[in-house]
């Protein structure tokens, strides 16, 4: 009887092993999803020096945009994802880390920071992002970008200052790799802008 157990005992293994392998198998022959990251653009390292703290606030964001999904939008009132595609955070968190790191880059600014541990803050940076995506205009695809950046003196909540930046440009096509390229083209063109701006006013 001894035999025929250890004979039974490892069939038994053998098929959860043959299970396994193939629930790993599977896994493999799963579509991988496609993630898309975007890099800072620092201001200018020349100018005026501030030795005040800064921090950059989470920006608020409306639903549609506020995960971590690529929008586009076939029609004004249509909202749509691209697939398997995703940014390598939620929006906000990508908009607040790309902001940090622009300003931060410029190292005209004493401390730039998210908020979470650092010196108490001189100033902060609040950011409203009304537009992050691609649009179908016709049989064109184009991204937007419409931020609104407001700078406050953190000890009484006075506003500094505040300002507007929209931005468009063409996509090659609607496709995630072509949509996250053109936005990478609107945020180095904006976020020096946005960098520059804050240390100016601060």
């Amino acid at each position: 009887m001894q035999p025929m157990t250890m004979t039974r005992r490892f069939a038994i293994l053998g098929a959860a092993a043959s299970l396994g392998g193939c629930s790993a198998l599977s896994a493999l022959n799963t579509p991988a999803r496609n993630i898309y990251d975007l890099l800072p653009a620092s201001g200018s390292a020349s100018g005026r020096r501030s030795g005040r703290t800064l921090m950059v606030a989470r920006p608020d964001a409306a639903a549609a945009i506020a995960g971590d999904r690529i929008m586009i939008k076939p029609a004004p009132q249509a909202v749509t994802y691209l697939g398997e595609s995703r940014w390598s955070d939620e929006l906000p968190e990508l908009i607040q880390s790309l902001l940090v790191r622009s300003i931060a880059g410029t190292g005209r600014i004493a401390y730039v920071g998210g908020g979470d541990g650092g010196p108490v803050p001189d100033l902060a940076l609040l950011t409203r992002i009304d537009g992050f995506q691609a649009e179908l205009v016709g049989d064109q695809v184009r991204v937007v970008l419409d931020m609104t950046l407001t700078l406050l003196r953190d000890a009484d909540q006075q506003v500094i200052a505040s300002r507007i930046w929209r931005h468009a440009a063409p996509s090659q096509d609607d496709g995630a790799p072509a949509i996250a390229a053109a936005l990478q083209t609107v945020l180095n063109a904006v976020l020096p802008q946005m960098a520059d701006w804050v240390i100016a006013s601060a």
